[in-house]
């Protein structure tokens, strides 16, 4: 399908809504550049958030239009059950919020008429009547189980062909994501954008923290997390940062060790600068956190939550391509690790960081002139 010359302006100015997923805030933090990047390119934009995403998306954009979306709650449990599991057993609920996403999207377009939707992992913001981007580093889940994977795979596969194209933030040869992002078979329409990350390289001074722990992701296993952090911070003789990734937290919490500073969270710029002024890292293997610690190369102990096939498989295959050190959350000791990290090889990778941007250019073109094709 071709479509026609942009007519819906005097101006040929796109409007381009952009909805992430509400899963953690890597969602919404990898759509950050590009969101940026079309603001450059000219572009009117709406986001569509809800829970922590639309708190952080508020945060990084005060002055652009911010739509309410529905909550997938996606209920994860302490079990270590596989996660991809437990949204098979929810997919008769999901399915009726996908409906209830899609008819949304229907009364959206006939109000603010974009040209494009761009959807980061949500299932349902796709439409005839635009142009409709789906984005992803999963074209191979991984759940831990032969038939979980062909029936997750086969279901996401479903929702990936009803988009024109599939926007995979990473690259096409020496993936960060490894099998999940090149997988032995995938549909039509899929581009590779290069990795994303919302961070710079910026000249800073000295290391202020030996140690910055960033603690994300899904409850209950995040707030474990924290936890066992907290526990094992309080005789801690190094100085650390924690940032416990609760953007909307209003009330703020203190360690008894004075080396020891806790933040609810820190905006883009902030978590930026204190990434580069800290000796070590330890983090979640979400994959946005991943590209993150690429970009600014950056040694990293990367602790998978428990039953996320997808972090669990991330953690493994960069620590063997050793990129970074990684351990189990239940074998998480802190100076054992420190001391294990300290020793470990890593190797520095050299990607180029803003191949993305040139794909976003020639797109906002390609639609522009009317030559967007699929």
């Amino acid at each position: 399908m071709v479509y026609g010359e942009k007519i819906n302006n005097p101006k040929n100015k796109l409007t381009i809504l952009i909805a992430p997923l509400n899963w953690g805030l890597g969602h919404a933090t990898r759509c950050i550049p590009i969101i940026k990047m079309l603001e450059k390119e000219g572009c009117d934009l709406i986001l569509a958030a809800d829970g922590d995403t639309f708190s952080l998306l508020k945060k990084e954009f005060p002055s652009t239009v911010i739509l309410r979306l529905f909550d997938y709650k996606i209920r994860y449990g302490r079990g270590l059950t596989s996660l991809a599991f437990k949204i098979i057993l929810q997919l008769p609920r999901l399915s009726i919020v996908i409906k209830k996403e899609y008819q949304w999207l229907k009364k959206i377009i006939k109000t603010y008429r974009p040209d494009v939707v761009i959807s980061d992992n949500r299932f349902g913001m796709y439409n005839r009547k635009v142009i409709s981007i789906y984005i992803t580093h999963q074209l191979e889940i991984k759940t831990g189980n032969f038939l979980l994977n062909y029936i997750a795979n086969k279901i996401h596969n479903s929702f990936i062909k009803r988009y024109n194209q599939c926007w995979v933030p990473d690259f096409e040869e020496n993936g960060l994501a490894g099998e999940l992002s090149h997988p032995k078979k995938s549909n039509d329409g899929i581009i590779y954008l290069g990795a994303l990350s919302r961070f710079e390289n910026v000249s800073t001074s000295k290391n202020i923290y030996d140690l910055l722990i960033s603690i994300s992701g899904l409850e209950s296993q995040r707030t474990i997390f924290e936890n066992i952090v907290l526990e094992q911070v309080k005789t801690c003789q190094r100085k650390v940062l924690i940032v416990r990734g609760l953007p909307s937290e209003k009330t703020e919490i203190k360690s008894s060790n004075p080396f020891v500073k806790i933040k609810n969270h820190l905006s883009s710029a902030d978590l930026n600068i204190a990434f580069q002024q800290s000796g070590m890292i330890i983090c979640r293997s979400g994959y946005t956190t991943i590209m993150d610690l690429a970009k600014l190369n950056r040694q990293a102990v990367l602790v998978p939550t428990p039953g996320q096939a997808e972090q669990e498989y991330l953690a493994s295959y960069l620590m063997e391509k050793k990129n970074f050190f990684a351990v189990k959350q239940k074998d998480f000791v802190l100076e054992e690790v420190l001391s294990k990290a300290e020793a470990f090889p890593f190797v520095k990778r050299n990607d180029n960081m803003e191949a993305y941007k040139k794909i976003i250019s020639e797109f906002v073109l390609s639609v522009k002139s009317g030559k967007f094709a699929t």
